[in-house]
């Protein structure tokens, strides 16, 4: 993995050199969040993704929303903390697509109270701008 360039982190399958990464204050921490969320376990990746939000650089917490999303295609379910990390970040802001990817992948029934009202939400609203 070239950590200076980028290049390879999408192909990142190895959770423990992403935490070797963090150790060393590596950048693009969000893409190679990308790469786990692609590759390995939801398990494994949901707590890496979380810690990336947490970091001030908005640019790689960008990329760490659309680990999310993608945890959210691939495994049609989150874990507890990717849910709050989401719903604290909110509609509108960085998190939307993540928000729309697990509102459209993970199934009605799996989705916390707070996701389950906004799915009600987005869908009338929808279905009125389609009339």
């Amino acid at each position: 993995m070239d950590w200076e360039s980028g290049e390879g982190l999408l192909s990142l399958d190895d959770p423990a050199e992403w935490d070797a990464a963090l150790e060393r204050g590596e950048s693009r921490l969000g893409t190679a969040a990308i790469g786990l969320a692609l590759n390995c376990s939801l398990e494994e990746v949901s707590p890496r993704i979380v810690r990336v939000l947490n970091l001030p650089d908005q640019g790689e917490r960008e990329y760490a929303f659309t680990a999310a999303g993608t945890a959210a295609r691939l495994n049609g379910r989150l874990t507890p903390e990717l849910f709050a990390a989401l719903r604290a970040e909110g509609p509108g802001g960085l998190a939307e697509d993540a928000i729309s990817d697990t509102l459209t992948f993970v199934p009605y029934r799996d989705l916390p109270s707070w996701f389950r009202r906004r799915w009600v939400y987005v869908t009338v609203r929808d279905r009125l701008q389609y009339w």
